[in-house]
């Protein structure tokens, strides 16, 4: 179906991979994973024939139908979201009134392939058209609760992402190519792309950092490092992937292990054959000999010779140690990912109560509160995902605790000795003509202990001196979290933090809040990273909220 042949890539002197070959075939759903900046969206753009390889080539079939999600996507904004999807699937009428031409034709003349081919293509837009199928997709991406006379322009980004999906799906592919599928999806909309992509025949190849919805769609796994420009294949979902990977890491470093020991025991040998020759040599050199004695004379030319041989042997294994620390065979030291270094600080202590809801209704209309009558009660120490589908209310809900947003009715008590830590969803917190060492300057006494302390967020090299307005959103995020962590904070309102973070970093902000020893209230979709960090699930809906052990959560 599609097969990449020898693929590399590089820009200047940067090389992103080298030599890729795999091929994607029907029916086979593959993850592509690796850290930011890798060249994954550049190995999928080039799948895609939008941009071409340095080397190698990419074979598919011409008539291939390939959908391309592409992680931005900004529709006509003069143009409404019925008009869209209209122009994108056509008109049925017509189309039908196509396909009967086309049909009358092809009875004519039953041999032309061309007249076959275009009435195929026309019955395939005819099923894509299909008003069932496109309600189906549309309410799978919450995209049926949209006013369909909305102009593009005024949609969310959220919003523009899910409906570029939409067309995607809409377009009947026979091959996907998904550049983070999962962003801006809530946990209802995950859930309804796996079942389509598990019940689709169509192929797939799919970037995406949220490890649940890779284990629950995906037979294989593409890992690209960094450090070695290479891809490198997997059986299995991404836990089997996880899994092997970590096998394969504990095997070399067993066998790193066991190849330095052999190489201090062939160092040790061949110093120990060294001090042997020069011993014999200096036991040789010390005989004294008279003029007629050619017994003394035999046995210190023996000697010597003994001393020589000795010497050719620490010289020949001197060389075999050679040949072998140049070798293609020796085992590489495992190299320790790069990963941010995210540690809070010692919080202030808090109160048993951190905030607490008596009857409170939130939301902009108080006709029409996106919540009503809410009882909650945050304890000190507790780590608690917030979730539910988009346009429940849980952003509305964080900004009320901090007062951004008065309650439309009830009461909100929050504790005196809290320390807000705020991150929010759109990035709002930075100042984007500011550079990281400017922003760190508020908490640092100067630029050397900024830019060390920004080191441990992989702030290195010209990145810390970037305004921030050249970062990329996952640089972002990580200098809003280290700004958190230089304030001292002991309660985090964390509206979805880790969008912009890769697997990596995922896993190590994971790591971070399991020593935090604050209270944690966070907006966050993926399943993975509440099974690993929270204690407790507040699910939004209907408005109301469902309070839920982490445990009874990640069994559903």
């Amino acid at each position: 179906m599609l097969t990449a042949h020898h693929l590399s890539k590089s820009f200047d002197l940067q090389t992103l991979f080298e030599n890729v070959s795999f091929s994607l075939n029907p029916g086979e759903r593959i993850g592509l994973v690796g850290p930011n900046g890798c060249g994954k969206t550049t190995l999928i753009r080039i799948l895609a024939g939008i941009e071409p390889p340095s080397s190698g080539h990419v074979s598919r079939d011409p008539q291939l139908r390939i959908g391309y999600l592409p992680q931005g996507f900004e529709p006509d904004p003069s143009m409404t979201l019925a008009e869209i999807i209209h122009h994108h699937t056509g008109d049925v009428n017509d189309l039908e009134q196509e396909l009967a031409i086309a049909a009358q034709a092809l009875a004519r003349a039953p041999s032309n392939t061309e007249l076959q081919s275009h009435y195929d293509e026309l019955l395939r837009r005819m099923q894509s058209a299909d008003t069932g199928r496109t309600a189906h997709i549309l309410s799978g991406l919450g995209l049926d609760e949209v006013d369909p006379h909305l102009p593009a322009g005024k949609l969310s980004g959220g919003q523009q992402t899910r409906l570029s999906l939409a067309l995607v799906l809409l377009n009947d592919p026979q091959c996907l190519l998904l550049d983070e599928p999962t962003n801006h999806l809530d946990i209802t909309m995950l859930q309804w792309l796996e079942g389509w992509l598990t019940g689709s025949p169509c192929a797939a190849l799919i970037i995406s950092h949220d490890r649940t919805f890779l284990d629950h769609t995906v037979s294989h796994i593409l890992d690209m490092d960094p450090f070695k420009h290479t891809v490198k294949q997997y059986a299995g979902n991404y836990s089997d992937y996880q899994a092997l990977r970590q096998s394969e890491i504990e095997r070399q470093w067993n066998e790193y292990k066991d190849q330095e020991a052999e190489i201090r025991r062939m160092r040790q040998d061949i110093i120990q054959t060294r001090e042997q020759a020069a011993h014999t040599e200096r036991q040789a050199s010390s005989i004294r000999i008279g003029g007629s004695d050619y017994k003394q004379k035999g046995y210190k030319s023996y000697q010597q010779g003994i001393a020589k041989k000795v010497a050719k042997k620490a010289k020949s294994r001197q060389k075999k140690l050679n040949r072998y620390l140049e070798s293609d065979d020796r085992v590489e030291k495992p190299r320790a990912t790069w990963e941010m270094k995210l540690e809070f600080s010692p919080t202030n202590h808090l109160g048993r109560s951190v905030f607490r809801f008596e009857q409170v209704s939130i939301g902009y209309d108080a006709s029409r509160p996106l919540l009503n009558d809410v009882n909650l009660d945050l304890r000190a120490g507790q780590r608690v995902a917030l979730t539910g589908p988009n346009g429940c209310g849980k952003t509305t809900l964080l900004r009320t605790i901090i007062g951004q947003i008065p309650p439309i009715s009830g009461l909100v008590h929050l504790s005196t000795t809290a320390h807000l830590g705020y991150l929010t969803q759109d990035q709002s917190g930075l100042i984007l003509t500011q550079t990281p060492v400017d922003m760190m300057l508020a908490y640092f006494p100067n630029e050397t202990v900024a830019r060390s302390f920004l080191a441990y967020y992989l702030f290195t090299g010209d990145e810390p001196l970037k305004p921030i307005s050249l970062l990329s959103f996952g640089q972002r995020t990580r200098l809003l979290l280290a700004s958190l962590v230089a304030e001292g904070c002991n309660f985090l309102l964390l509206d979805e933090p880790i969008n912009h973070l890769d697997i990596p970093s995922r896993i190590q902000f994971e790591q971070a809040l399991a020593q935090f020893d604050g209270t944690v209230l966070a907006v966050v979709h993926d399943r993975y990273f509440i099974q690993r960090f929270a204690d407790e699930v507040w699910w939004v809906e209907n408005g109301g909220i469902l309070r839920r052990s982490a445990d009874s959560f990640a069994a559903d």
